[in-house]
């Protein structure tokens, strides 16, 4: 066995610290030696399995030397076999010698200045643009490997705890729902959204069309207004951020992703994993994970018209939403699995121990 300990920094869950959460516990399920390494306080911790191991440093910045110490004393007291850190400031603040028994492993989700990653023994990028970003800066390729994330196959939510959630939000028996997901900063597009909903009309198909956002971030006050200068705020519904988020899944005829930019896509996956169809705009991480239009439908990014005619597009056609939902499912099954992508992690720690 590969005995692993794994350090993310922050207070937040984005999608990278969900993914670590995921995956640690996957490990310790599969009865794998692994060591958590948090911030104090921090909200990853408490999503971790009561049985992990945890360690808490403060981790304030990419210069906190004492952060830096302790970290070192916790390795070279647990002497795992593999360090796996997870973004710029966990990887910045790990350091391990060569000649010292731990191998240091830093995981990338996004396409970051490499100078602070260059001191790890091995990387791991969760698309193949970032393992091409890593070769094309001179790292070595036989010790980056092409691992993705995977996601929770949810259980799917009864009927009963659907329409209570159609309560809660009061949307309309007869309405047809829009679902997106994430933070609220320019670069995931939610003013473009917004402005494809209101460009879509009211009732396309003749049923009155609801968009839901499950999220919040800096921009929430500024997009609500935005709102509300198109006339569509009787139309929308602010869910706030939600610790589990699978119910909306389940409320939704159709997910939007209209990012400007997004690397992997974890929103697309959740959605793939509760059935789902996915309308999304062709960012580099969309069109890794879409690989033709079975799978999702793709539009031009930063394009609100575009946006709104893909959502006519779908909306209009059942059965056109059910094929793009069972591929996707397919897709996350084949590939994006807890099992498969866990088994890819292990065989590289062995790869490297070995």
């Amino acid at each position: 066995m590969i005995s692993s300990a794994h350090i993310a920094a922050g207070q937040a869950l984005g999608g990278a610290e969900l993914f670590y959460v995921r995956l640690v516990n996957a490990l310790q399920e599969r009865r794998e030696p692994v060591l958590a390494i948090t911030s104090p306080g921090g909200l990853i911790s408490r999503r971790l399995r009561p049985d992990v191991a945890q360690e808490h440093v403060p981790m304030r910045g990419i210069i906190d030397l004492p952060s830096r110490w302790r970290i070192g004393a916790i390795v070279r007291q647990n002497q795992p076999d593999i360090v796996q850190t997870y973004m710029g400031r966990a990887t910045r603040l790990t350091h391990l010698d060569r000649d010292r028994h731990a191998l240091h492993v830093a995981r990338l989700g996004g396409y970051y200045d490499v100078k602070g990653y260059r001191h790890a023994h091995a990387w791991v990028g969760n698309t193949r643009g970032i393992c091409d970003h890593l070769l094309r800066s001179g790292f070595p390729a036989s010790r980056i490997a092409h691992i993705g994330n995977f996601v929770d196959t949810p259980a799917a939510a009864s009927p009963k705890r659907i329409a209570e959630l159609r309560r809660q939000l009061d949307i309309p028996e007869d309405a047809i729902v829009l679902l997106a997901v994430g933070r609220f900063h320019p670069i995931k597009g939610f003013a473009d959204l917004l402005t494809a909903f209101h460009l879509l009309g009211e009732a396309p198909r003749g049923r009155r069309a609801t968009l839901v956002i499950v999220g919040d971030g800096p921009l929430q006050a500024t997009l609500r207004s935005y709102a509300c200068q198109l006339g569509i705020d009787r139309r929308v519904r602010w869910a706030g951020w939600q610790l589990d988020p699978q119910p909306y899944y389940e409320l939704a005829d159709l997910l939007v992703c209209p990012s400007h930019h997004e690397t992997l896509g974890n929103v697309i996956l959740e959605a793939w994993a509760h059935r789902r169809a996915v309308l999304a705009t062709q960012t580099v991480g969309a069109m890794e994970l879409a690989t033709d239009d079975s799978q999702s439908w793709t539009v031009p990014a930063q394009d609100p018209q575009a946006l709104s005619d893909g959502m006519r597009r779908l909306l209009l056609d059942d059965s056109l939403r059910e094929a793009l939902a069972a591929s996707g499912r397919r897709m996350v099954d084949d590939h994006h699995s807890q099992q498969r992508i866990v088994a890819a992690y292990l065989e590289f720690y062995r790869w490297l121990v070995g």
